[in-house]
Formats: structure tokens, C-alpha cells, sequence
């Protein structure tokens, strides 16, 4: 709207200085000239003054006897020309002076010259604005290409999905050579629909298929193609492939289609029209009567349950790869590419932060890497080292530190006794997680926070392990009652948590003797992600009675477990509490000492000199088991 307004204020600004350049043009120069009143020049003739008079219209130019020179403008007088000749006056006459032939066609064509000029002015903006963001290119597609001299990304920049990588690597051999295939009969795959969890590099990993096939790539979001206007995303997907083909062979890649792939008919009174419109759209032009030659879609998502099955039939997305989370391998592969852009110390061992950073994407990993340069930054150091690694790690999983916060001493001893209630618990017990740090600085939202980390990477979970996991919860509560007589609410997150898994271990895991390997859930469907629009109850209130003795029972008796073992291993939490209130943080070192009964190590000196605040917002911790004391609510 500015550069509208902009632009309609010079247009203005220009025609007011052509009309003042026409003007000048146009204006005779009257300046020698002398004004006189027509009765005066009658008096004058009279009088015999006058020697000579050009009539011009009704304007008359006149020369006195003594040869100066006036101006007058003449009524319709019929007798004034016979009066002049009687006074013996020379008459000479004059056409009537016309404007000039510029100033003729500039007051003709200006109007009609300006509306022309708007009118091409809003043409441009409606249909040239399509990349630009006119006021009027609804209907253009937003994708943004990439040529293959610009995309410079390789499957060498792609690491810890081996297996993705090689069950697209055959793309790359369709956009190569796609006549080897076709004579056997093979056809192009249309689509390919990567799965997988925010971070593990689908974008990437569809530009790596672009770079190493050496074609054109376009990318657009989902919601790029959702506007107010209905009809609007239609468009734009036609138009999109229109470029497409004319560019083929290439690769489109939509991510996050789920915003408009959603199954249709979803909500209540049909769903959304135009969602549905754009989405009719891109499945005929995936798999229509004019089906797209040499273009492949790739799309990427992390939410494949609530797409339409039109969508993910054969013909549309033939594939789908899923691209998961790293293992430790895979971990190890994507910090040493991410390693390249910084330098490293030599005490940095890649395979040993692997081992440390479990659960984590690679974008995570690429987070950790950043962090840790900015602390070493900070630190005026020459080389990122393992220290600004672990510093860095423990601000993703535990969050960033509060020293800023002043807690009373009760609380700062309460919320010790709290953590090495969860920490002693977690170490006797053989099936949890080992305890990896534990600190009473506040960190995030937390006020201390107990770390845990697994040795290895785990997919799932077995029964007892998920019901000690329980216990470790219950562990800071049990502390805080046995050593200092008191229930606070920083215990709430773990009850919160505690009671979720038992539960889950009822009604959806089957892992209870008593109600069997039965689903005792209700139907969950969403109602706008066209599940169901009713909520069938599929279960009697006797048996949800059941279900809340058996969760009870699961609670009390890992309860019980843990308030045993804290009762019988008070000199050790006493010990670690003393350890917490002395260093603030401890490691799995000095853990280690205390659960033997030796006088805890002093902590490692830190080779850190920065002292700046953080303020960056905590990311989840590492592992569900991780047990920590949300802040007090007030």
C-alpha cells in the first residue's frame, strides 16, 4: 500500500511539471506592453493620438503617435473599425492567436495518458508480482527455485540416515538416466513422502537429491498455498507444476504438507473448502489425465496419521522413506560435519559426545556445536574444547543456569535433599538410567535438576524398567518427607509424570497381571482430523474402576520401594546433600564416590573465564526417566 501511494505521488508530481513546461510554452511574453482601458482608447482616438491598431480577436495592439506601444481588450462593437479609419488610424487585423499544437494535445491526451498509466500500473502489479509479492498474485505459486548451479548441497553432506539415503539414492538414477528404466518397463516414481521427527534433515536430505542429480528444485511450504480467497491454493498449484514441467526434469518439494494434506470431510459441516480445493488439486495433478513428466514431488512430514489416503496411494507418493533419529554412529557422523565449521581442540572426541547426546536430531547436534562455540566466545577462547561441550550439553538438557536467583537456604537444603533423593534411588536401582549429573542451580523452570543418560540406545522399554522409573520419581518427595518433615510442590511434575506411565502401563501397554493385555482407553479420534465426530465409550465404569485400583497399586508399591531404599541409605543422600550444598553441582564421578562410601573428589577446576548471563530458553531433557523439580508455583 506505501509503494502505491509512493508511486500515484510522482505520477502527480510529473504531470504538474509537464503542464508548467506547456504553460511557459504556451505564454506570450506581454511584459513591453502597456495596459490601457477601453473608454481611454476611445478618448485617444478622439484626440488623434493613435497611429496604428492590430486587431486580434477581441484583443487589440495598438502604437500611440509618440511610438508607445499599449494593449486593450475591445467589446463587440460593430462601429469601431469605421470610427478608426475617420480618425485616420491604420487598421490592420489579425486570426485570433490558437494555443500551441503541445499544448493542444497535452490537454487533450493527459487525461486518457494517465488512466493508461494506471492501468498498466496495476496490470504489473497483478500479474508481474507473482515472485515479488504484487497486490494482486494470488494465483501465482510461491516456490522458490533452486538451479542446479545454485544448489550445491550432496549426499556427502548428509550423514547419520544411511538407510534414507540409500533408498532415495535411486531417485538420482530416474533423473539421470530415466531411458535405462523405461525400457524395461520401470516407471518414475511420482512421489516420495518422507517421515520423520522435526530435525533429522528431510529438507536436506531432498536437496542432497536435487544436488547429486544435477536438476532444477523448487521448494514451498504447505501453508504457502493457504490463502483467505477461496480458490487461491488451487491456483497456485497449478501453476506451480506449470513451471515445473517447464523445467522437467526437476523435483518439488512441499514441506509440512500436512497443512494441506490433511484427510478431507474432517470437522463439523465439511472442513474447510479451500483446504480441500488446493488438496483435489495436487492430487489430480500428481496422478491425473495430464500427469507431470520428469517431476517429482517430494513432500516431508512429521504428522503422516492424519493425511488423506488418497494422497499416500501408489501413483501419488509411491515411497515413503522415513528418516529417523541418529544413532550413536549417525550422531557421531553429523557432529564431525558439523565440526568442520569450527575450530576444534584436540581434547574433543566426537564418538565420546555421541555416547552422551542420545534422543538428540541433528539439528539438535547442530544446536550443541553452535552452543558450544558461543561459550568458548565467550571465554575469549582460540578452540571450542570438550569443556565448552559439556557446558553446552547440560544448557540443552537441563536448561540454561538462574545464578541470579536468591532462594532462602530452606529452600536451597530442601531442594538438595530433593535431588539426591531421585539420585541415590536411580543409582540402586540396576534397570534406570545412571545418574549423569546433579545440580541445585536453577535452571529453566527448574529449581535443581538430577540428569540421567543411557549407556546405549534403547527403542523401548520393559515392564520393571518402567515401573523403577517410578520409583526414581517418587524418590525427591520421599527425601524431602523423611529428612526435612516437610511436602513441597516442586514434587508436582513428577506425580504428573509418575501417575501418566502407570496409567499407560494399564490401559495401553497391557503390562498388568490383574486386567490382562486388553486397551481399556476411549476412542481418542480428534474431531477435525476427521476421526470421528462422536466419542464411543467402549469401556464400563466397573471396569475403569479397576483400572484406577490397579494404577493405585502400581503407585503405592513403587512408593513403598523407594522410601526403603531411601531409609536404608540416609548417610549416603546425607552425603550428597552436603556435596550439592558445598559445590552446587556434582558429576558421576563424585556420585560414584558417594554410593561407595568415599569422601566425594573435589570437582574438576573449570578453564572457563566467562562470566556472562544466559538467557536461552531450555530445551526438553534428554530421556523421559530424567527426573526434575519444576519451580514452586505460588
Amino acid at each position: 500500500m506505501n509503494n502505491l501511494i509512493k508511486n500515484m505521488a510522482i505520477w502527480l508530481v510529473i504531470a504538474l511539471v509537464l503542464m508548467t513546461v506547456f504553460n511557459q510554452f504556451s505564454t506570450r511574453q506581454t511584459t513591453t506592453q502597456s495596459t490601457m482601458e477601453y473608454s481611454q482608447f476611445i478618448d485617444e482616438v478622439k484626440q488623434g493620438r493613435i497611429a496604428k491598431v492590430t486587431i486580434e480577436g477581441r484583443t487589440l495592439k495598438g502604437t500611440k503617435a509618440d511610438g508607445r506601444r499599449f494593449t486593450t481588450y475591445t467589446p463587440s462593437d460593430p462601429w469601431m473599425v469605421s470610427d478608426l479609419l475617420k480618425a485616420g488610424v491604420v487598421v490592420d487585423a489579425k486570426p485570433e492567436e490558437e494555443p500551441s499544437l503541445l499544448m493542444n494535445i497535452f490537454v487533450s491526451w493527459f487525461p486518457m495518458l494517465l488512466l493508461i498509466g494506471v492501468w498498466i500500473f496495476f496490470m504489473r502489479q497483478m500479474q508481474g508480482g507473482g515472485r515479488s509479492g504484487g497486490a494482486f498474485s494470488f494465483g501465482k505459486s510461491k516456490a522458490r527455485m533452486l538451479d542446479e548451479n545454485t544448489n550445491t548441497v550432496t549426499f556427502a553432506d548428509v550423514a547419520g540416515c544411511e538407510e534414507a539415503k540409500e533408498e532415495v539414492s535411486e531417485l538420482v538414477d530416474f533423473l539421470r538416466e530415466p531411458t535405462k528404466f523405461q525400457k524395461l518397463g520401470g516407471r518414475i516414481p511420482r512421489g516420495v513422502l518422507m517421515v520423520g521427527n522435526p530435525g533429522t534433515g528431510k529438507t536436506l536430505l531432498a536437496r542432497a537429491i536435487a544436488g547429486e542429480a544435477k536438476v532444477p528444485f523448487f521448494s514451498i511450504s504447505g501453508s504457502d498455498f493457504v490463502e483467505m480467497f477461496v480458490g487461491v491454493g488451487a491456483a497456485r498449484v497449478r501453476d506451480m507444476f506449470e513451471q515445473a514441467k517447464k523445467q522437467s526434469p526437476c523435483i518439488i518439494f512441499i514441506d509440512e504438507i500436512d497443512a494441506v494434506g490433511r484427510q478431507r470431510g474432517a470437522g463439523m459441516g465439511g472442513g474447510n473448502d479451500e483446504r480441500e480445493q488446493t488438496l483435489n488439486q495436487l492430487l489430480v495433478e500428481m496422478d491425473g489425465f495430464e500427469a507431470a513428466v520428469g517431476v517429482i514431488v517430494i513432500a516431508a512430514t512429521n504428522r503422516p496419521d492424519v493425511l488423506d489416503p488418497a494422497l499416500l496411494r501408489p501413483g501419488r507418493f509411491d515411497r515413503q522413506v522415513t528418516v529417523p533419529l541418529p544413532d550413536i554412529r549417525g550422531r557421531e557422523q553429523i557432529l564431525n560435519v558439523h565440526m568442520r565449521k569450527v575450530p576444534i581442540a584436540p581434547d574433543v572426541r566426537s564418538e565420546i559426545l555421541a555416547r552422551g547426546t542420545p534422543g538428540m536430531s541433528g539439528a539438535d547436534l547442530a544446536n550443541l556445536v553452535n552452543e558450544a562455540a558461543l561459550f568458548a566466545a565467550r571465554g575469549s577462547k582460540r578452540l571450542v574444547d570438550m569443556e565448552d561441550f559439556e557446558r553446552a550439553k547440560d544448557k540443552i538438557f537441563m536448561g540454561a543456569e538462574r545464578r541470579s536467583m536468591v532462594m532462602p537456604e530452606r529452600e536451597r537444603r530442601n531442594t538438595a535433599y530433593h535431588e539426591s533423593g531421585h539420585a541415590v534411588v536411580a543409582q540402586l536401582l540396576p534397570k534406570v538410567d545412571r545418574v549423569h549429573k546433579v545440580t541445585i542451580i536453577p535452571r529453566g523452570r527448574a529449581l535443581g535438576v538430577t540428569m540421567q543418560l543411557p549407556t546405549e540406545d534403547r527403542y523401548s522399554m520393559d515392564r520393571e524398567e518402567l515401573l523403577q522409573t517410578i520409583a526414581v520419581l517418587f524418590g525427591g518427595r520421599i527425601a524431602e518427607e523423611v529428612f526435612m518433615g516437610q511436602m513441597t510442590t516442586g514434587a508436582s511434575n513428577d506425580f504428573e509424570r509418575a501417575t501418566k506411565m502407570a496409567r499407560s502401563m494399564v490401559t495401553q501397554w497391557g503390562m498388568s497381571d490383574s486386567l490382562g493385555p486388553m486397551v481399556y482407553g476411549e476412542n481418542e479420534g480428534e474431531v477435525f482430523l476427521g476421526r470421528s465426530v462422536t466419542t464411543h465409550k467402549n469401556v464400563s465404569e466397573a471396569t475403569m474402576q479397576q483400572v484406577d485400583v490397579e494404577i493405585r497399586r502400581i503407585i503405592d508399591q513403587q512408593y513403598t520401594l523407594a522410601r526403603k531404599l531411601i531409609e536404608e541409605n540416609r548417610e549416603k543422600i546425607e552425603a550428597m546433600t552436603q556435596a550439592l550444598l558445598e559445590w552446587e553441582t556434582i558429576d558421576s564421578d563424585q556420585i560414584g564416590d558417594i554410593m561407595e562410601g568415599r569422601a566425594p573428589r573435589p570437582p574438576k577446576p573449570s578453564k572457563a573465564v566467562s562470566t556472562s548471563k544466559d538467557d536461552t530458553p531450555p530445551a526438553a531433557p534428554a530421556t523421559p526417566t530424567a527426573a526434575t523439580t519444576p519451580a514452586q508455583e505460588v
